[in-house]
């Protein structure tokens, strides 16, 4: 897809609409004893700081959308951007003024005293319920606050919301710093990647990832396959998983083991696993033969399991990581994705091409050390598996 970045716009004096993903996990809040909310993991603030470090360097009145949590089109103080805008000047290391609403007088009066070089925050667009409605209306009295539109949210671009879809039709418009290195990197990943291409594939259940292994098995020479989905597949092939997280429905899995078949695309599976009698039995947790798994809970793969994808891994020219191989969360269960992100690490050093997938591919990457190592770490959640789904973003190609 062709469309314009911020170098094919002349953005001195102009007011610049961008939006940005500061969509941050919070700590405490309105109902705790300190009464005032904070950020937990500034990981999307920093990522927006290229662009909006670049438009104000180049003399734009730079105005950030964003949104922050659920508030259902009310304006609930819960999930007010204010203390972002203060994170996000210690991150930027100039002022970024905030306004209490995004659209109205009070926004306007807000973008109205901004200097060349500016930046100011304005409230969470989902205060208003045209937001998620992508409400013409809406859409453009967000859009009378700007000259030109930015769009640099990736995580929200599966989303046709007005902030994200709708402006683009009202402003000359271009894609942020963020937003292009997203879609180079997923791109790459879907249109002539270098062979052999593997993909580390984990997450809970096989049918929220239908469309990936669909998509990809036209791509991918294997897939090394973790997680509770793990379960699921041993589970299609007639092996008991015992007391192991699986989908209740195995046609999902068992339709994608015929695909890959038909398109000889190897599907890598454990062939020994960690368990353990309970989800919080941490101290009992052991390894065992896949075959052994009794009544216990599947919560990792195994160590010689992890040295074969390791191995698989090492020998790719391309590699995606998408979702951790166990309960990473927990230090008995983080071996198999440790040593998966290792040898991606490795790979990436020699020249191979390495894409986190986001969400919690992304957590797990960064919790456990390896995400640095990586060619690219995405941003996006549901708007990557999208994307690798084959699946149309409406922010994106509304950028088109």
């Amino acid at each position: 897809m062709q469309f314009r970045t911020i170098d094919d716009l002349d953005v001195r004096g102009k007011r610049v609409l961008v939006r940005e993903d500061l969509n941050v996990p919070m700590k405490d809040g309105p109902s705790s004893a300190s009464g005032q909310a904070s950020v937990g993991d500034p990981t999307r603030i920093d990522a927006a700081l290229p662009t909006l470090r670049a438009l104000a360097e180049r003399g734009a009145k730079v105005v950030i959308l964003s949104h922050l949590g659920r508030p259902d089109g009310v304006a609930d103080p819960k999930y007010t951007l204010r203390p972002v805008a203060t994170v996000l000047a210690e991150h930027l290391g100039k002022p970024v003024a905030f306004a209490a609403d995004c659209v109205g007088p009070v926004a306007q009066a807000a973008v109205d005293v901004l200097a060349d070089g500016d930046l100011l925050l304005l409230e969470n667009v989902r205060y208003h319920a045209g937001e998620e409605q992508n409400d013409p209306a809406f859409a453009k009295q967000l859009a009378a606050l700007g000259d030109l539109y930015v769009n640099d949210a990736f995580g929200t671009a599966h989303r046709a919301h007005a902030s994200t879809e709708g402006i683009a039709h009202l402003l000359p418009h271009a894609a942020g710093l963020l937003m292009q290195a997203e879609l180079r990197a997923l791109g790459g990943l879907v249109a002539n990647p270098a062979q052999p291409y593997v993909c580390a594939i984990g997450g809970a259940k096989v049918k929220d990832k239908v469309g990936v292994f669909t998509n990809l098995m036209e791509k991918v020479s294997a897939f090394c396959i973790g997680g509770g989905m793990a379960n699921t597949f041993l589970a299609a092939g007639g092996l008991d998983v015992g007391a192991s997280l699986k989908d209740d429905d195995l046609g999902p899995a068992a339709g994608i083991i015929a695909l890959a078949q038909r398109k000889n695309v190897t599907l890598h599976l454990p062939t020994d696993v960690v368990v353990a009698p309970s989800f919080d039995a941490d101290d009992a947790a052991h390894v065992v033969g896949i075959n052994a798994v009794g009544n216990e809970m599947i919560l990792d793969i195994g160590p010689e399991t992890a040295r074969a994808y390791a191995r698989a891994i090492e020998r790719a020219k391309t590699i995606v990581f998408n979702g951790p191989m166990g309960v990473y969360e927990k230090a008995a269960y983080q071996n198999g994705t440790k040593v998966v992100g290792e040898a991606i690490a490795r790979a990436t050093e020699a020249g191979a091409t390495s894409v986190v997938g986001g969400g919690d591919a992304a957590a797990a990457a960064h919790e456990l050390g390896f995400a640095d190592a990586m060619t690219h770490v995405s941003t996006g959640g549901g708007a990557t598996l999208e994307f690798l789904e084959g699946k149309t973003l409406p922010g994106v190609a509304a950028l088109a």
